[in-house]
């Protein structure tokens, strides 16, 4: 389908969703984890509040947020830390913006529930799990969510678990779209390791119209929270580069994508656009014809 139209409620925000989706998990996911209407504002291990030090660059496509002293204590706190983790650690200082899970979450709180299926604990996501058998087709993507505990000097949220999904190259999402409602693919679940990174394996999603290309993520306290569905620390999404998503939509299969792309941008998207995604942008590195990688720090 080349011709995908959102549902009309797609992605109004989380005053939206608050104000419909009031079962247990929906009120768990926005209000739990300390009152986590508080993580609507960025903050600094401090406190403070202050988003000073953060610079953006639109030609490239990336930001950058500066770290403070809490920040360099823990790097040097973690002596086994990976270089990327080094630096996700230097530049903690903002919290993830919350944002709407959308009206296809696939976690119990619209429809279906993916999350408590033997199978959605996996890095690769191409495939559908379980009676699903379809694969999503596309360039290459993947994609790593390093985790840091802003309360605690950014130290990784080791053990903590995210479940991740996004549409296909089309524009659909498995579980609600026509012909896809007994597909899975694209949703997964991964347990941060030592250094509160997870990593899966997936395509480059297409662009619809009304949104600037994203991936959604739901983040867990624990793996075993987050496959009963439990009460979510963080709900956000990430913003694919415009230099990647010109870059890919020039390939087979993403046609569609090239005219919708034209239609939106970071500041009129409407969940990025408060900002400009400045938060939410990963970083980028790759090509159409060998694949991409996004990496994105997740200060919570």
């Amino acid at each position: 389908m080349t011709n995908h139209v959102p549902h009309p409620n797609h992605d109004r925000g989380l005053e939206f969703d608050l104000s419909t989706m009031m079962s247990r998990r929906s009120l768990g996911m926005f209000f739990g984890a300390g009152g986590a209407v508080a993580a609507l504002a960025a903050c600094t291990p401090g406190g403070s509040g202050s988003t000073a030090g953060t610079t953006t660059s639109a030609a490239t496509g990336s930001a950058t947020a500066t770290g403070t002293s809490s920040a360099a204590v823990s790097a040097a706190a973690t002596p086994s830390a990976s270089p990327t983790l080094t630096r996700a650690i230097a530049e903690c200082g903002v919290e993830i913006p919350a944002e709407t899970a959308g009206p296809y979450p696939g976690d119990g709180s619209n429809g279906p529930n993916v999350l408590t299926a033997s199978g959605v604990v996996r890095q690769d996501i191409t495939t559908s799990f379980g009676t699903g058998s379809a694969r999503a087709e596309g360039v290459p993507l993947t994609f790593t969510l390093t985790l840091l505990d802003n309360a605690n000097g950014c130290v990784p949220l080791a053990g903590a678990a995210v479940y991740a999904w996004h549409c296909d190259r089309d524009g659909r999402y498995s579980l609600y779209d026509s012909g896809l409602t007994g597909e899975n693919y694209l949703r997964g679940v991964q347990e941060a390791d030592a250094n509160g990174q997870v990593t899966f394996r997936s395509i480059f999603p297409g662009a619809y119209p009304g949104r600037w290309p994203h991936i959604h993520f739901e983040v867990f306290e624990s793996m075993s929270n987050a496959t009963a569905a439990g009460q979510v620390l963080a709900v956000s999404q990430i913003a694919l580069t415009q230099a990647a998503c010109d870059d890919v939509y020039g390939s087979a299969g993403y046609e569609a994508s090239v005219t919708n792309m034209k239609r939106t941008t970071l500041r009129s998207d409407n969940v990025f656009g408060d900002d400009g995604g400045i938060y939410q942008l990963a970083t980028m590195t790759g090509s159409a014809g060998t694949g991409y990688t996004a990496g994105l720090n997740v200060t919570i």
